[in-house]
């Protein structure tokens, strides 16, 4: 239902662009988000976007993440700039669509130098 594209490994400093593709949901997309685990940690909010474009940040996230979404595509974007070794995590895209919540598989970040 979701694919989630765009991880890697990338240097302090540096920048990523996630992208999160729905296909086959049957209701209309009334939130779209993404999450990050990181190892031996819970998994916690990154940002939000509900069908309103009312936007939700982790805060000592924001001005260096920003989330968006291309409707016609049903994709979520998570563009990241300013990455830090602390942003290394797996990120997860999640959405709601009606009664639903749907969760990508996850895509690893590694900042490292």
């Amino acid at each position: 239902q979701l694919q989630a594209s765009g991880g890697g490994l990338v240097q302090p400093g540096g920048s990523l662009r996630l992208s999160c593709a729905a296909s086959g949901l049957i209701f209309s997309i009334k939130v779209m988000g993404w999450y990050r685990q990181a190892l031996g940690k819970q998994r916690e909010l990154v940002a939000t976007m509900t069908s309103g474009d009312s936007t939700n940040y982790k805060d000592s996230l924001k001005g260096r993440f920003t989330i968006s979404r291309d409707n016609a595509r049903n994709t979520v974007y998570l563009q990241m700039d300013s990455l830090k070794p602390e942003d290394t995590a797996v990120y997860y895209c999640r959405i709601g669509a009606g009664p639903y919540v749907y969760w990508g598989q996850g895509t690893l970040v590694t900042v490292s130098s």
